[in-house]
């Protein structure tokens, strides 16, 4: 495949890479519902390790709450459901019988979880509540649907946790960006976290915080939400605990959230014209050898492969060895189309020199190594792709951020265009009114801002980042 992916060409190049390299199958006959074909879900699985790692070593377990929820809990919190309710399936039988209560394929779970939590939480010492699950959550999206970018159904982990004090819940919306950043820099992916505006935060939710990343279109992609929530859900469905102090309290509760844009923006920031560029701590395959066959030698080449392939086995280091009955170079566009970091050439002339050819994918530079320094050469690839894709990313995303004294140009940027703004929200939505670009929102930590708001001249108090997202 020799595909451009910048600019308006990514959208071929993402589809195109989705469908040749076997990752889905958009076929299916409900719109905006896709298949995953198995390379596809060995991806998907490859991330939700990484995602049960890091919140497992912070004292999350997994939890699996129905996918069905009553109307009568759906319907508790208010803001909750003017955020959701025009994008909900709704069950209205079962079978021939029409049901008492209507039911909810969940959009998200807490109106699923909370009226247990209720049920677990009585005293200050059944907290804190550190859970999560990934499951598939399904929302009646209207806008034009695309392959994992825009989903009605949704693979999707979240964590919720409950607590004492609001300090302590803001403690742990701390440790929620630090798993973030353990999490995103396994998968070499740059991004910059913005408290939400007001208007587009989470429903229910007292305030919000995403982490944006930039595809090679210039538009930005949401990969990860968190959630203060305070006591607004906790009252609605009556999570109480007995204080320390004998009095009666509600807990206060954050969430997490990812869904599978995250594997949507490894494809895509990584990859180049040739297909998928993976990081290796996320490659379902680390390593294929290719054997190049000779007549009367085959067999020959194929055990000396196998050897190979059997010591990288042994040491932990996930190989194929592809020996299908077509040409080299057809195997070796296979396997660089989907994204594997290092392919092993072996040939009659290395098993005579007991050197082998390996291959780096994310830069195709080729190498001799003998067979007794396979191991410690492949481990050391491994680490040099994982930090290089990490700097190339971070190096190309920083690129695409650039600041504006005015909104001349914002229009046209593609990117994130930092403006500065007063804070009015009046303003923000005139800006995004003049330049076609949604608000992502404010920087999560103060950054020395000067200059006044181009909208309404007065001095401004903070930075507004604004970007065509998907």
């Amino acid at each position: 495949m020799k595909l451009p992916k910048e600019g308006e060409a990514f959208g071929e190049w993402f589809n195109t890479v989705l469908e040749e390299a076997e990752i889905l199958d958009k076929r299916y006959p409900v719109k905006g519902m896709n298949v995953w074909r198995p390379y596809g879900v060995r991806l998907l699985r490859a991330i939700d390790a990484v995602i049960r790692e890091a919140v497992e070593s912070r004292g999350y377990r997994e939890v699996i709450f129905p996918t069905l929820i009553p109307e009568t809990a759906f319907r508790k919190e208010e803001e909750h459901i003017r955020g959701f309710s025009s994008q909900v399936y709704w069950v209205t039988r079962g079978g021939e019988t029409e049901l008492d209560v209507k039911l909810v394929l969940r959009p998200t779970s807490e109106t699923a979880m909370y009226p247990i939590f209720a049920l677990w939480v009585k005293s200050h010492g059944d907290l804190p509540i550190k859970v999560y699950q990934i499951v598939n959550v399904f929302r009646y999206e209207t806008k034009q649907t695309r392959p994992m970018l825009r989903v009605r159904e949704i693979h999707f982990f979240e964590a919720h946790t409950a607590h004492e004090s609001y300090e302590e819940a803001e403690r742990q919306m701390l440790e929620h960006l630090e798993t973030w950043r353990e999490i995103t820099h396994r998968l070499a992916i740059p991004y910059r976290i913005f408290r939400r505006p007001e208007w587009d935060k989470f429903a229910g939710a007292q305030y919000s915080l995403a982490a944006d990343t930039i595809l090679p279109s210039g538009r930005t992609l949401q990969i990860g939400t968190i959630h203060q929530y305070g006591q607004n859900f906790s009252r609605a469905f009556g999570i109480r605990f007995e204080t320390r102090e004998g009095g009666q309290d509600y807990a206060y509760q954050t969430t997490y959230g990812i869904s599978e844009r995250l594997l949507a923006a490894v494809i895509a920031i990584h990859g180049d014209e040739r297909g998928m560029v993976l990081p290796p701590e996320v490659a379902p395959i680390k390593v294929v050898i290719v054997p190049i066959e000779k007549k009367g030698r085959e067999e020959e080449v194929y055990g000396f492969c196998r050897g190979i392939k059997e010591t990288l086995e042994r040491e932990g280091i996930e190989t194929v060895l592809d020996l299908r009955d077509y040409r080299p170079g057809w195997k070796y566009y296979y396997w660089e189309l989907r994204g594997v970091p290092i392919r092993v050439e072996v040939g009659p002339a290395e098993v005579d020199s007991g050197r082998v050819v390996v291959t780096r994918r994310d830069t195709l530079r080729r190498e001799e190594v003998p067979v007794e320094e396979l191991v410690p050469r492949v481990r050391a690839l491994l680490r040099d792709i994982q930090e290089s894709l990490r700097e190339r990313a971070w190096r190309e995303f920083e690129s695409k951020v650039r600041e504006f004294e005015d909104l001349e140009g914002v229009a046209e940027h593609r990117g994130i265009a930092k403006v500065p703004w007063c804070g009015d929200d009046d303003c923000a939505l005139a800006m995004q009114e003049e330049t076609g670009k949604d608000l992502l929102g404010t920087p999560l930590e103060e950054e020395p801002v000067s200059g006044r708001c181009p909208v309404c001249g007065r001095e401004a108090k903070t930075w507004a980042y604004l970007a065509k997202p998907y």
